[in-house]
């Protein structure tokens, strides 16, 4: 299992309160955007990452992560599992300490390079549902 309790536990309290959320655009009908604002009503700053680099939620977009000039503590992903290795890499390259793969976003081969970088990470499970469990 890809998403052990103390794993989200520490993603969602620990590691940081910098989120870039891959693949959230002003599309209110998509996950993305429910999502995020989730997790900004738990205190978390929320940075969108598409191509678009469309401002979402206040917050300033941008076209991909190494574009971000800011630090990223954790990098939330909404692209489909096929897509989803190249950004857990990306996540890896720009030193994020955590990379967490949606509800349906599964890829073994990016979960072990990626834990092998020293990164902690969650694949098929929605922060907005674990984060208000921890309560």
């Amino acid at each position: 299992m890809h998403g052990d309790q103390a794993t989200i536990r520490r993603i969602l309290t620990e590691l940081g309160d910098t989120w870039a959320v891959v693949g959230l655009s002003t599309n209110r009908q998509r996950a993305a955007y429910r999502v995020a604002e989730v997790l900004r009503s738990y205190g978390k700053r929320i940075i969108p990452v598409h191509p678009k680099a469309e401002t979402v939620h206040g917050e300033v977009g941008y076209p991909s992560l190494a574009a971000v000039p800011f630090t990223i503590d954790v990098v939330d992903v909404f692209v489909r599992s096929d897509l989803a290795g190249a950004v857990a890499d990306e996540a890896v390259t720009i030193g994020a300490k955590a990379v967490w793969f949606q509800l349906g976003v599964t890829d073994d081969d990016a979960y072990h390079r990626t834990r092998t970088a020293g990164l902690d990470m969650v694949m098929d499970r929605c922060p907005a549902i674990e984060i208000p469990r921890l309560d």
